[in-house]
């Protein structure tokens, strides 16, 4: 990431006077502040770690970090992203390089709602420059992370088979096949997730009521179409005319 931000940054007309936006995805602030999710600390040392790495290459601008995506009326993470870009307007902030930090490929939240929505507000309320930094996609760099904690995070084959005790090493790359196989031998076998009958307010039952409701218009509808009359028309209907 610090490699695309330098990169980008060398766009600008005066590269060290650009606000560095990072703008991760939000999530509402009782998901942290009650149920103890890690994700705002987590956001915060990863930018940190980020701003360390363009720092060692003599690069200190200022930075941001807000957050995007809310729906609904719960409060969300804060600073918003759309009200932090007014923000650093107001405060006279002339270039910013938008950048999305808990985004691993382009989508509809890079592309329209970054691209689009915030590049509009931004250059709506003063800021004259912008940019953003791609999403890491298959940047090679971060494909070899990725490769890399995949491998860390394998278990050992002797560790899951018989062998000497106290064997630890990583799963080579041709041995993944092994470790499968001892995975599927030692698997128990799950139940079916519905079972064809039950009785009673069940799963089992609601899903066969639907079947069989779903049968009976079905019948009804081809009754209709082929005898050109309707159910409830009064020819049929007994109660007609009372």
């Amino acid at each position: 990431m610090a490699d695309l931000i330098c990169n980008e940054l060398d766009k600008f007309s005066s590269p060290e006077e650009v606000e560095i936006f990072f703008s991760a995805h939000g999530v509402p602030k009782s998901y942290v502040e009650e149920a103890g999710d890690p994700y705002r600390e987590e956001m915060e040392d990863c930018v940190r770690l980020i701003m360390t790495e363009v720092a060692q290459r003599g690069i200190n601008n200022h930075h941001t970090l807000a957050y995007q995506s809310r729906v609904g009326p719960v409060e969300w993470l804060k600073p918003y992203t759309d009200e932090s870009i007014v923000d650093l307007a107001q405060q006279g902030t002339k270039a910013l390089l938008a950048v999305p930090v808990s985004f691993v490929s382009e989508h509809i939240e890079t592309l329209e709602e970054i691209d689009v929505e915030y590049r509009d507000l931004a250059l709506d309320c003063g800021i004259q420059e912008w940019g953003r930094v791609p999403a890491l996609d298959t940047d090679p760099t971060f494909i070899n992370d990725l490769a890399q904690a995949v491998m860390e995070a394998l278990p050992s084959v002797d560790a899951m088979g018989p062998g000497p005790a106290g064997r630890v090493s990583l799963v080579p790359p041709g041995s993944v096949e092994d470790l499968l196989g001892i995975y599927d031998r030692e698997r128990q076998k799950l139940p079916p997730p519905v079972s064809l009958w039950e009785w009673g307010w069940t799963r089992s039952a609601e899903t066969w009521n639907g079947r069989i409701a779903m049968f009976a218009l079905t019948a009804l509808l081809l009754y209709e179409a082929s005898s050109g009359t309707g159910v409830f028309s009064p020819e049929l209907n007994p109660f007609a005319g009372q």
